[in-house]
Formats: structure tokens, sequence, C-alpha cells
């Protein structure tokens, strides 16, 4: 039942071949794509997966990185360096798994607090909350150690 669920949402999932130039196809309209037009998929929360033409290989993560440095590199960028050398210190450390599903529970709690705000519906005062909240996550994290403040 449960590989059933998994590849209907597979098949209902765009695929985009990255070829061994470097190029990106997107097999649902016949067409080479841009790393611009990837990100637009993502702006648009539609799903899809990268693979590469040969081996099949997800590559879906790498493209997401791929755009991420170009965001960094050619924007205004979201990471400081002392964040970006930070979250290098994490790979290899013991806390590494602990702090990707850190990172990836308060990425969601921002999207949770952001989508009343893109809808127009503004909570009381959307800063307090969103305060709030990351202290909440903060100490949560602190007491996993076993620290106070």
């Amino acid at each position: 039942m449960q590989n059933k669920s998994s590849n209907d949402s597979k098949s209902s999932q765009r695929v985009i071949k990255k070829y061994p130039n470097r190029r990106l196809y997107d097999t649902d309209s016949s067409s080479y794509v841009t790393l611009s037009e990837i990100k637009n998929l993502v702006m648009d929360s539609e799903p899809f997966s990268v693979l590469d033409a040969k081996t099949g290989e997800d590559l879906t993560r790498s493209i997401l990185l791929q755009i991420i440095l170009e965001e960094e590199a050619n924007g205004s960028p979201m990471f400081t360096t002392p964040v970006l050398a930070n979250i290098i210190r994490f790979y290899g450390h013991a806390m590494q798994g602990m702090m990707g599903g850190y990172l990836e529970k308060n990425m969601q709690a921002l999207m949770d607090l952001q989508a009343p705000m893109m809808k127009g519906v503004m909570p009381a005062n959307p800063f307090q909350q969103m305060q709030d909240h990351l202290q909440k996550q903060t100490e949560q994290f602190l007491g996993t150690f076993g620290l106070k403040r």
C-alpha cells in the first residue's frame, strides 16, 4: 500500500535530467531549462527531481545547493561568513544530525508563521510571535543537552 502511494507521488513529480555537458532537460516540457527556471519551480512549490541522465542518480540536492550558491554569490546573501563557518564546523561533529533537525524544524516554523502573513492575515504582533517561537525552540534545544539559561 505504501509503495503504491510512493510510486504515485513519484510519477506526478516533474523529472529533470542532467546531461554530462551540464545541460538540464525538463522531461515535462521537453525543453532545456536553466538553474533560474528550476529556482522558479522551487518558488512555486512544484515537486521535481533532478536525475543524472546516464546513471539515474538523484542530483536534486546538488542542484538545490547550486541554486543557493548562486543566490549567495549574486544576490544579497542570507548567510554571513561566521554563520557559514559555524555550519561547516557541524559536519562530522557528533551534533551534526541534531543540528540538521534543529534547522529544519525552525525553518518549518518560520514558514508556518509566514503563511498567514502571505495571505494577508496578520497576527496581532507577528514579530513578537516569531520571537517567542524562536525563544521556545532555543530553550528546547538547550534543554536537550541539559543546558539552562
